[in-house]
């Protein structure tokens, strides 16, 4: 039974849909907002411009990322705005890896006039099936089809993107027809209903025959992923009770801080990751995909116990098969799994002593594989206080130390494409730059990867926030080059023609590094972060030197030697 009032409901206006966006922004803590000035755009741009902060960004794939990298970076919601047709087919590929990482953000792009939407007419900047193409890359996508519907489906959008109890929040995308823009939004606002208490919360279903399989344990291990990134305090307890060790993916980095002497981190997939794996009695995977490239292809041997914890009911057993498992929330199932091994479920000192040599070797094993590069990770962590972004590009510094030997203390400083898409890291760290504008980010990008996107320089000289940019050079797709040169197969599409970045940074007015050698690394990084803004780092690699061994990426490709002809 629900209590009503009999008040008269509020009837609030606003000057145009510009106001109107800023006002729901503002309710949920949103300051800046990334995009592309357009036709069909205009009223949201002004608004945005006039009561908080519009960053004019040179492409629609960069607001979204920005957008993205703005969201993870404060915890909260990131927000950008496209123009219509092309405007909003640019943000597809970025949408997607929102999609991919559940990142939320309000995607608000333009539209024809009301009158001519869907009529084919060939009006500037109309697309075919716009909104279906926009539900095909986000977790929503709507159209607002009149004036009075505007406020409830902006909010809507809202409240869908950020997700909330039992549910996962992602990318929602709102067509705003540009007639409905311009016209005077009214909104009312009914008077709340008081619901009846509410009912007290029931243990998850199968939380006790998962329980009782994790106290028999006595070498535990947990898998983290993603799905920890708003549980770290649950979980940090959770293991300090149990004396578990800590493998992460690259999505669960720093929920528990990396240096914690339980913590392995994103090392499952190495021979000491499989070596502790094969020691260990269970795993207890928790919000987890399991990703590919993180678990060799789907060939790593899990414990012989395997129990498994996720919002989704769908990804429990999907990948590796479980012994029992949850769908929950992560925080309603951590404490009561404490509980039970305070009581009755403590791993023996042992056990923690393995666990915390185990996340030595590691190290310094993959230490002896980057040498000198090792340093690069080393001098970066030095210069950088402990709270601060690092956004990484797909290049080799990222996939070789970026996402395992820099040492991450918090998710919300673990900046990068969870989808692998190539050239978002400059968008990304863009926007985390502007929503933590009092602590440094850092950009670690390719020279390929950055030719993607290299007119977001200009947003960076625009805008100058404190973002270190590290641009790792040598003149192509490094990767892929190795990957090449590794099958004995000629080059194709690798090689690439570089700018010069010193004349490259003069011309925009920015800062200029160069780092060519392991003892230039620490006091030239030093020397970046206390600029206090934007400043371009080249490492140049011809110089710098290769790793012992060239870093090649974990997919699996055919040897051409076994291939037969059809």
């Amino acid at each position: 039974m629900t209590n009503l009032t009999t008040a008269a409901p509020d009837v609030v206006t606003y000057a145009d849909g510009g106001d109107l966006l800023v006002a729901v922004l503002r309710e949920v803590g949103v300051d800046t907002v990334f995009g592309v000035i357009s036709v069909h755009n205009l009223p949201l741009v002004e608004a945005v411009s006039r009561e908080l902060r519009f960053v004019p960004v040179r492409h629609e794939a960069s607001a979204v990322n920005a957008a993205d990298g703005y969201a993870r970076a404060t915890g909260g919601l990131g927000c950008a705005l496209t123009s219509t047709g092309t405007g909003a087919g640019n943000a597809a590929g970025s949408l997607i890896e929102s999609l991919s990482s559940a990142t939320s953000v309000l995607h608000v792009t333009g539209q024809v006039e009301s009158a001519y939407l869907g009529s084919g007419r060939g009006f500037i900047h109309e697309t075919k099936d716009q909104l279906g193409m926009l539900r095909a890359v986000s977790l929503d996508a709507v159209t607002v089809p009149s004036l009075e519907e505007s406020a409830g489906i902006l909010r809507a959008a809202v409240d869908r993107a950020l997700g909330g109890p039992g549910r996962a929040g992602g990318p929602v995308s709102v067509e705003w027809p540009i007639d409905l823009q311009y016209l005077p939004q009214r909104e009312v606002v009914e008077i709340a209903e008081m619901p009846d208490a509410p009912v007290a919360a029931t243990a998850p279903a199968g939380l006790d025959a998962l329980t009782e399989l994790i106290v028999a344990a006595e070498r535990p291990l947990i898998w983290a992923g993603g799905g920890v990134a708003e549980a770290g305090a649950e979980l940090t307890e959770l293991l300090e009770t149990w004396g578990a060790g800590l493998l992460t993916s690259n999505s669960g980095r720093g929920a528990v801080p990396e240096d914690h002497p339980l913590v392995v981190g994103n090392y499952g997939a190495t021979p000491g990751g499989g070596e502790l794996l094969a020691e260990a009695d269970l795993l207890l995977s928790i919000g987890t995909h399991f990703r590919s490239n993180e678990t060799r292809d789907y060939d790593l041997v899990l414990p012989p116990v395997h129990v498994q914890v996720d919002l989704d009911p769908a990804a429990l057993g999907r990948v590796f098969p479980i012994a029992a498992g949850v769908a929950a929330d992560v925080r309603d199932v951590l404490p009561a799994i404490t509980e039970a091994v305070r009581d009755r479920g403590r791993a023996a000192a042992e056990w923690r002593a393995r666990v915390t040599r185990a996340r030595q070797d590691v190290r310094a094993t993959q230490r002896a594989g980057l040498g000198d590069h090792a340093v690069l990770a080393d001098a970066l962590r030095a210069a950088l206080p402990r709270r601060s972004v690092l956004a990484r590009d797909v290049t080799i510094a990222s996939s070789s130390w970026g996402n395992r030997l820099f040492e991450v203390y918090d998710p919300r400083d673990n900046v990068f494409p969870r989808g692998g898409g190539i050239g978002q890291g400059l968008g990304m760290g863009l926007g985390a730059a502007m929503g933590r504008h009092d602590e440094p980010t850092v950009v670690i990008a390719g020279d390929g990867g950055l030719a993607v996107h290299l007119g977001e320089l200009l947003t960076l000289a625009q805008e100058r926030p404190w973002l270190v940019l590290m641009v790792f050079n040598d003149g192509g797709y490094g990767v892929l080059r190795n990957m090449q040169e590794a099958r004995g197969v000629d080059r194709a599409g690798v090689d690439l023609t570089t700018p010069d970045f010193a004349g490259l940074a003069g011309a925009l007015g920015l800062p200029y590094q160069r780092i060519g050698t392991a003892a230039e690394a620490a006091p030239e990084l030093e020397r970046a972060v206390a600029r206090r803004g934007p400043v371009l780092v080249e490492v140049d690699l011809e110089s710098f030197g290769p790793m012992p061994r060239p870093f090649t990426p974990p997919v699996k490709v055919p040897d051409p030697t076994t291939r037969r002809s059809s």
